[in-house]
C-alpha cells in the first residue's frame, strides 16, 4: 500500500490545483478586481465610486492576505482604506486572515458634508449605505452588490475557491448568504476607521479598531445604540494629529462610550496591555508634523521608528487586533462636554 501513497497524493494536489510548494505553510498574498469577482458590482461615477481612473489605472483591486504557517485565530480583518501591506503582514502574523476591499469612500467633496443639525447624522448616514447597500441617505444610491458588505462576502468566497490552504471558508455563514460577522474585526484609519465604527453599531461584529478617527464631530451617530458593544471598539491617534487636536477623536469615543473601559493611556510612557484601556494616544516624534502624525498610528512610513529602524509601536499593534475583549480597564468619569454631541 505504500508504494501506492506518492501517486495517492500527487492525485489530490492535482484535484485541488495545487503543488507541492503551494501547500508548504507560508505567507500568502492575494489580490483580485471587484469587477471581476462578482459581475454584479457596478461603477458609481457621480460619487467617484469606479473600476478605473482617467488613466486607465486600477482602482477596484482587492487584497488579502493569511499565513498557515501560524496558529489560525478564526477572525477576519476588514480594511476600510487605502491597501497597507506592513500591516497585512502584522495582522497574518497574529494569525489573523485580512482583506481589503473597494467601497466608496471618494464622496467627500461632491456632497454636503454637515448640516446644522448633527441629530440628521448626513455623513453617517451615507457610510452606512456605503457599508450596508440599505437604503440610509437621500444623497447616494449604493446598492448591496457594491456595499462593504457585499463585496467583503464576494471577496471571501472568492478566496475560499482560490486559496484553499487559507481556509476563507470558515467566514461564510452556514446559510452560505453571508459573512459569519460574528468573527470579523472591522479597522480603517482616518475615514475608513469612522465608517467601521458607523458599520460596527448596525452590524455587530467581534471588534473594531480605529487608527485615527472616527471623524464626523458635527454628528452624533457615535452615541447611537449600538450592535457591537462598546468594549470592543479600540481607538489609537497621535496627539499632533489634527482630528485628536481639533476632538474630533476624543468627541467620539466618548460618545462610543469607551470611557467605560478605562482612561486615556500614552502608550509610549505605559506598558502593554496599558491598561486594558480602548483609548489609546501617542507622542511619538514625528518631527512636528502634524499629516505625519494623522498616519502615525496605523504600520507604514509614517510610523516611528527607533534608533534601530524597528518600529516602536508593535506592541500597540498587537494589543488592539489580540487582546481579550472582555478583559477591560477601570471605568472613569464621561467628560461631560460630549454628552449632548457638543463640537
Amino acid at each position: 500500500m505504500k508504494h501506492h501513497l506518492p501517486a495517492l497524493a500527487a492525485l489530490l494536489l492535482a484535484s485541488f490545483n495545487l503543488t507541492a510548494a503551494d501547500t508548504k505553510p507560508q505567507r500568502f498574498d492575494l489580490s483580485a478586481r471587484a469587477s471581476v469577482i462578482d459581475p454584479n458590482a457596478k461603477e458609481h461615477p457621480e460619487i467617484d465610486f469606479i473600476f478605473a481612473d482617467k488613466k486607465g489605472k486600477v482602482t477596484d483591486l482587492e487584497h488579502a492576505c493569511v499565513d498557515t504557517s501560524v496558529k489560525p485565530r478564526g477572525k477576519l480583518v476588514i480594511w476600510l482604506m487605502g491597501h497597507n501591506q506592513a500591516l497585512f503582514e502584522r495582522l497574518s502574523s497574529y494569525g489573523l486572515h485580512a482583506i481589503q476591499v473597494h467601497y466608496a469612500n471618494g464622496w467627500f467633496g461632491k456632497l454636503a458634508k454637515e448640516s446644522t443639525d448633527p441629530a440628521a447624522n448626513v455623513l453617517g448616514n451615507i457610510r452606512l449605505e456605503a457599508s450596508t447597500g440599505e437604503d440610509a441617505s437621500p444623497l447616494v444610491t449604493i446598492p448591496k452588490p457594491d456595499s462593504i458588505k457585499e463585496r467583503s462576502f464576494q471577496f471571501v468566497k472568492w478566496l475560499a475557491k482560490e486559496n484553499p490552504q487559507g481556509h476563507w471558508e470558515h467566514f461564510i455563514a452556514a446559510d452560505g448568504k453571508g459573512l459569519r460577522w460574528e468573527d470579523v474585526i472591522l479597522s480603517g484609519i482616518s475615514h475608513g476607521s469612522t465608517t467601521a465604527a458607523r458599520f460596527a453599531i448596525a452590524q455587530r461584529v467581534d471588534r473594531v479598531v480605529m487608527f485615527s478617527g472616527p471623524r464626523d464631530n458635527t454628528e452624533t451617530w457615535q452615541g447611537l445604540p449600538s450592535a457591537t458593544p462598546a468594549n470592543r471598539f479600540f481607538g489609537f491617534t497621535h496627539v499632533l494629529d489634527g482630528g485628536w487636536t481639533g476632538h474630533h477623536y476624543d468627541r467620539s469615543w466618548e460618545l462610543l462610550g469607551l470611557y467605560q473601559f478605562g482612561p486615556l493611556v500614552n502608550v509610549d510612557q505605559t506598558k502593554p496591555p496599558y491598561g486594558n484601556s480602548r483609548r489609546l494616544i501617542t507622542n511619538a516624534d514625528v518631527k512636528n508634523d502634524d499629516k505625519r502624525a494623522h498616519s502615525s498610528s496605523a504600520p507604514g512610513g509614517a510610523a516611528v521608528k527607533d534608533a534601530s529602524g524597528q518600529f516602536i509601536h508593535e506592541d500597540v499593534w498587537r494589543y488592539l487586533f489580540t487582546s481579550p475583549v472582555e478583559t477591560t480597564g477601570k471605568p472613569v468619569p464621561a467628560d461631560q462636554r460630549w454628552q449632548k454631541g457638543a463640537k
